[in-house]
């Protein structure tokens, strides 16, 4: 009997040493496939970013080189303040003690706080300026840096609603300010295009850097130093703010509350701005849902086995840099209000995949990976179709109602704690649904000459009636 006994553990040994052989092996093979299309696709984004150099417009008139340049500097330095703080918040709330149920909470305070605050914001930078808000942007997000330094529940909170506020100028006064000056100085409108593709190309370049940046203050210094280096990032774009950017405003004359009302009458009764605001929600909401939901949606297709993060972020990061290329190609034969038609759905059927196909690591890892290239098509066009339809006298308080929408959707995913497959689901029908509403834009101006959509600028004798 003791024979057999012994006999029976040996055996179950060897199965589980196979299966965690097998499983090694499996893990091993993930690995690599990771890596190797990291590294293919860097290869693939070298190469086209060489080849669109050549193949599309250029532009050698100095002026618009140096207008460029001073731009992205201060944007690339914008976005880096907002990336370096995302590999470790997570990890730093933790180390504090914080249950998964207070982070939770935490993450929706932000999204609440952009949600609410974040909107008269942008009326605020209509009225005072542009510059004057990107100024506050460094000041709100290097508070929210100053208070990682505490391990206490309100004063984490307090950081928490400055980056919500922080975020909304982000993606609002910088592009505003952009816009404005780029039109004064008679720029042409594949110009702006030009800008906003660099921009995404230059934001996909600087997250990589960041995390790595991130990673290598974190692991000498501890959790808050990450957060540390964000906050030296942003004061000296603040100081480059300063001494290079000019002011400009939407409608300084105004009171906030009429800009407010403005920015909203145009988007119920212009049917191309409530496209455009609808589209943006949709998508955005779709992509930040993603952010959250990719590491599960990985580990599961991959066996539960611990999958290289850094290797996956990066690979996300090279592919939407593919997709700021692509759109110079695109740009040069269609206008974003067709082509984005088309970039939705697709975006829409990659995110599909951990539904159809939740265990093909393959093709959910391949789905995320197209994704993520529509994402870089997303952000120059949208940049681009924004600065057509919309007003500049409101400019930012409309970008910030756009953000009304997403944060809803954000906020309703989080705090419902839906399964995986059903958040994916959600995700889906909002990306049909932001097709649906380009295909409505597209229908719309499809006759009309593009000159003729610029938003018309608020006169004297306007302001007098």
């Amino acid at each position: 009997m003791k024979t057999v006994g012994k006999t029976r553990n040996i055996g179950t040994l060897r199965k589980r040493r196979r299966r965690r052989s097998d499983s090694n092996q499996n893990k091993s093979n993930d690995d690599s496939m990771f890596v190797g299309v990291f590294y293919g696709l860097a290869a693939v984004c070298g190469l086209l970013y060489f080849y669109t150099r050549s193949a599309t417009e250029t532009n050698d008139d100095p002026q618009f080189k140096s207008f460029q340049r001073t731009y992205l500097i201060v944007y690339m330095m914008a976005v880096a303040g907002d990336w370096l703080q995302g590999p470790h918040v997570y990890a730093l709330y933790e180390s504090y003690g914080m249950s998964k149920h207070q982070i939770e909470i935490l993450f929706i305070a932000g999204f609440g706080s952009s949600l609410i605050f974040g909107t008269f914001i942008g009326s605020i930078a209509d009225k005072f300026g542009r510059r004057n808000n990107c100024l506050m942007y460094a000041i709100l997000y290097g508070g929210a840096c100053i208070t990682k330094h505490f391990g206490n529940m309100p004063v984490l909170m307090i950081g928490r609603f400055l980056g919500g506020v922080a975020t909304s100028i982000l993606y609002s006064a910088f592009e505003s300010w952009l816009i404005f000056e780029h039109n004064t100085r008679g720029f042409s409108d594949s110009l702006l295009g030009t800008v906003f593709s660099n921009a995404a190309l230059a934001n996909s370049l600087i997250a990589i850097i960041s995390g790595v940046a991130a990673q290598f203050v974190a692991e000498r210094f501890g959790f808050v130093a990450p957060f540390d280096l964000a906050l030296s990032v942003l004061l000296i774009m603040g100081v480059i703010i300063m001494n290079t950017w000019p002011e400009n405003y939407g409608n300084e004359k105004a009171p906030i509350k009429e800009s407010f009302e403005k920015a909203t009458k145009a988007i119920k009764e212009d049917p191309n701005v409530f496209c455009l605001g609808l589209v943006q929600s949709l998508f955005e909401g779709s992509m930040y849902t993603f952010v959250l939901e990719w590491t599960p949606a990985l580990s599961r297709a991959a066996g539960d086995v611990g999958i290289p993060h850094g290797y996956i972020f990066a690979a996300f990061m090279v592919a939407t840099m593919i997709g700021s290329s692509v759109f110079k190609l695109l740009q040069q034969h269609e206008r974003p209000e067709s082509f984005m038609r088309y970039v939705l759905l697709l975006a829409a059927v990659c995110l599909s995949m951990p539904i159809v196909a939740p265990d093909n690591l393959a093709l959910v890892f391949g789905g995320f990976l197209v994704f993520e290239m529509c994402c870089g098509i997303f952000w120059p066009s949208m940049g681009c179709l924004r600065g057509t339809y919309v007003s500049e006298e409101t400019r930012s308080t409309t970008l910030n109602l756009f953000r009304i929408p997403l944060n809803l959707i954000v906020i309703f995913i989080l705090w419902q704690n839906f399964a995986m497959i059903s958040i994916f689901k959600f995700c889906v029908f909002f990306l049909f649904a932001a097709s649906i509403a380009q295909h409505a834009l597209f229908l719309r101006t499809e006759h009309t000459p593009r000159h003729q959509k610029l938003p018309i600028t608020v006169t004297d004798e306007d302001e007098n009636m």
